[in-house]
């Protein structure tokens, strides 16, 4: 038997909130209500989610030995998480993002940076690291480390989950390993320079054989193309207050669909809903619910559908 139900290898950071009454016009000044330090950042937020759906987690990443670093640790170990594989490092500062936040919309700009001396070196990534797990979950910054983790889950015919929005060199050896990539909206036009995002997307998928190739769509759900076909799912309407960390969230609870094993339609349902709840509150995991919250949700909410997306799903 598995450990763990779910490895994640990829990033954390940890955000400094500021919330604004509106975003001031280019150039101008604005009085902030509010500062909040909150931890986030892909991975660990979505590892964050799995554990607080019940299942077995493991965070494999590196802190800074700051403030910042201690916050996200502790973030993380009292959600229940193991760090045995938790790098230090001495004398760097955390991974950092300030990430404002509009209250009028829930929009966010987010303003990042990370020192290179938190790159994760592939060598830390042994087998025994990958094989305790039933998925790996993985992003693209640290790309050989996630790319030698993805090849070690393939070699143990462990199921590979993709998170990316941005791309980056030697990612074309990513991609042949992973089984469920769920990009941003923008990276599958960006990586094949083909703005129709169903044709991006079948393109990715047939180019490196991808099971599922999808991409989140923010206030308008999710698109996904499995054996040929695409299933759209609309998104959750709700009170949103807080953009930040919905994929994250939306990424956790998709793996957790998969290890349920749910159908692709209901997956992506599912996640949408735990990634509207995530808008509900302020920070990157301030919404992060249980299942049951979210079935309710599923059940009574409205539902945000866009007409080209749903005309062109014939699963959808």
């Amino acid at each position: 038997m598995s450990r763990f139900d779910v490895v994640g290898v990829g990033l954390n950071a940890t955000d400094t909130l500021i919330l604004l009454p509106h975003f001031p016009a280019y150039a101008g000044k604005i009085a902030f209500d509010e500062e909040i330090l909150s931890p986030g950042g892909q991975v660990a937020s979505a590892m964050v989610t799995c554990a607080r759906l019940g299942l077995r987690v493991k965070y494999i990443g590196t802190v800074g030995d700051d403030e910042r670093g201690r916050v996200q640790v502790a973030s993380l170990r009292e959600t229940g998480i193991n760090l045995d594989d938790v790098q230090v490092r001495p004398g760097c500062p955390n991974q950092t993002a300030y990430i404002l936040i509009d209250r009028s919309t829930g929009e966010r700009t987010v303003l990042w940076r990370r020192d290179d001396a938190l790159r994760l070196d592939p060598s830390f990534i042994t087998p025994e690291k990958i094989s305790c797990a039933r998925l790996l979950h993985i992003d693209g910054h640290d790309t050989p480390a996630v790319e030698r983790a993805a090849r070690l889950a393939r070699e143990h015919g462990i199921p590979v989950t993709v998170d990316v929005d941005t791309v980056y060199h030697g990612f074309d050896r990513v991609l042949p390993l992973a089984d469920y990539l769920i990009a941003s909206s923008e990276f599958p036009a960006q990586w094949t320079s083909e703005r129709d995002p169903f044709k991006a997307l079948e393109l990715m998928q047939n180019e490196y054989g991808i099971r599922v190739a999808a991409m989140t769509l923010g206030a308008h759900g999710a698109l996904a193309r499995f054996e040929g076909r695409f299933v759209y799912s609309p998104a959750f309407v709700v009170n949103c207050v807080d953009t930040t960390g919905a994929g994250d969230v939306f990424h956790g609870a998709f793996c957790y669909s998969v290890l349920r094993g749910m159908s692709l339609r209901d997956s992506l349902d599912f996640s949408n809903a735990m990634a509207a709840l995530n808008c509900t509150a302020i920070g990157a995991r301030g919404g992060i619910r249980g299942p049951e919250e979210v079935t309710e949700l599923m059940g009574r909410a409205e539902r945000r559908s866009h007409k080209d997306f749903e005309t062109r799903s014939p699963a959808g």
